[in-house]
């Protein structure tokens, strides 16, 4: 059906004369007045159906689970969690799909599976970290400072918690990771730079290379460096040996990692720094590096959890030792993996409440790295401090004087070519 517009219902053309401005006309001006303040679009759903739809889908979940497991025992208790999971979804989203169209609901499930990831991903850590932290939870009470200044050279297996310490693994800890990544991170990092800054016919082979080793067991690593270290160098089991296995299973994942950030960065930086009249070196020290800082942290805090709570390597390079051994590089040097190894191995339940209270050690030692390396890394870029602040500023004062000199130096030469005055030839 067509409507046929008449001459009555077109409206008048304004003039500047009858417009509501001097010259302006809107079209709002032709409109009733508003008696009342419009509705306003509903973009998000109440607060009571966000709330509500969740909370009673999980309920409805969780009571059918309790009922086929542990009410009929229909199931058993370990399909509970699966079986209340699966309900849940397809509760919420029937009920979602009384309220919302089609695209809502798709969005809705995307959602729920995308949260309901990131939670089973922290009840898990949660779960790790709460076992571990229960099972030692019996030397918390006879917890002393000894248990971080004394080794178990003069302690047995019935001896009790109060006696014995884990400093032995403590520094072959700290020693072997710091050795290790004292020799993973600039070389690391210069490959990731081989990769994204020089390339040539090699990049592709070293990319497939790192790519192959960041799949190569733990195992493999440490007989690599006990045939070609231990066997033809060393002699012996060392501390400096499971560094270097170490090390093998960490320069992968670092490389891998600040290669995928390095080619984040920008190429419009690089061009502006090279158009600046900067060296590709000067460019990359002074731009690409300073970009990707906190990426490059990221990368080395993956490298570093990737290899710190390696066992394998480690026992089968440094040897196993209940006392406290200084030099990496002469004898056994056990770590903190190998050591909570060691005490679980045992029957003795004290032993293996040691092995529990080193792990939880462990844990708290990464988690010290993780802070540390942040705070000394994890600065964005742009964003600089303080004292970085001062250092430009200074170092911006020494070049303004150097820039003077060279400009005097220039007019003076120019004056002397010239044959001139050198006031006048550098007004000129």
């Amino acid at each position: 059906m067509t409507t046929r517009m008449t001459d009555e219902m077109v409206p008048a053309p304004r003039t500047p004369e009858t417009g509501s401005g001097a010259g302006t006309f809107t079209p709002r001006d032709e409109l009733p007045p508003l008696l009342h303040e419009p509705e306003r679009v509903r973009t998000r759903p109440p607060l009571l159906e966000r709330l509500g739809l969740p909370l009673g889908s999980i309920a409805a979940a969780v009571a059918l689970g309790l009922m086929l497991g542990p009410v009929l025992g229909i199931i058993g208790f370990g399909w509970v969690p699966v079986t209340a999971f699966f309900w849940m979804l397809v509760t919420y989203i029937a009920l979602t799909r009384l309220t919302e169209n089609g695209p809502a609901v798709k969005d809705r499930f995307v959602g729920v599976l995308l949260a309901s990831a990131g939670m089973i991903v922290v009840a898990l850590l949660a779960l790790v970290i709460g076992f571990v932290g229960w099972r030692a939870l019996k030397i918390v009470g006879s917890l002393r400072l000894s248990f971080f200044t004394t080794d178990m050279g003069l302690t047995g297996p019935l001896s009790p918690l109060k006696e014995g310490g884990a400093l032995h693994a403590i520094v072959g800890t700290l020693e072997q990771i710091g050795i290790a990544l004292v020799i993973t991170i600039p070389l690391g990092i210069a490959t990731a730079l081989f990769l994204n800054e020089i390339g040539g016919r090699y990049a592709r082979l070293v990319r497939t290379v790192v790519e192959a080793m960041t799949a190569l067991p733990s195992v493999v690593a440490g007989l690599f460096i006990y045939a070609s270290v231990i066997l033809l160098f060393t002699k012996q089991f060392n501390g400096f040996a499971a560094a270097l296995a170490i090390t093998v299973l960490m320069l992968p994942i670092m490389i891998r990692s600040a290669d995928v950030v390095l080619r984040l960065v920008p190429g419009n930086l690089r061009e502006a720094g090279l158009a600046l009249g900067a060296g590709q070196w000067a460019v990359v020290r002074m731009v690409v590096l300073p970009t990707v800082r906190s990426g490059l942290t990221t990368a080395i805090i993956l490298a570093t959890a990737h290899g710190i709570g390696e066992t394998a390597p480690v026992l089968l390079t440094s040897g196993v030792t209940s006392n406290l051994n200084w030099n990496p590089f002469n004898g056994p040097q056990i770590s903190l993996p190998l050591a909570a190894l060691e005490f679980i191995k045992s029957p003795q339940p004290d032993m293996k409440t040691r092995g529990f209270a080193v792990a939880a050690l462990l844990l708290l030692l990464v988690l010290v790295l993780f802070v540390v390396a942040r705070l000394l890394g994890g600065q964005q870029a742009g964003e600089i401090t303080d004292r970085q602040r001062r250092r430009r500023a200074t170092q911006s004062v020494r070049d303004m004087s150097r820039i003077e000199s060279n400009h005097a130096e220039i007019a003076a030469h120019l004056a002397a070519l010239r044959g001139s005055d050198p006031t006048q030839g550098a007004s000129r």
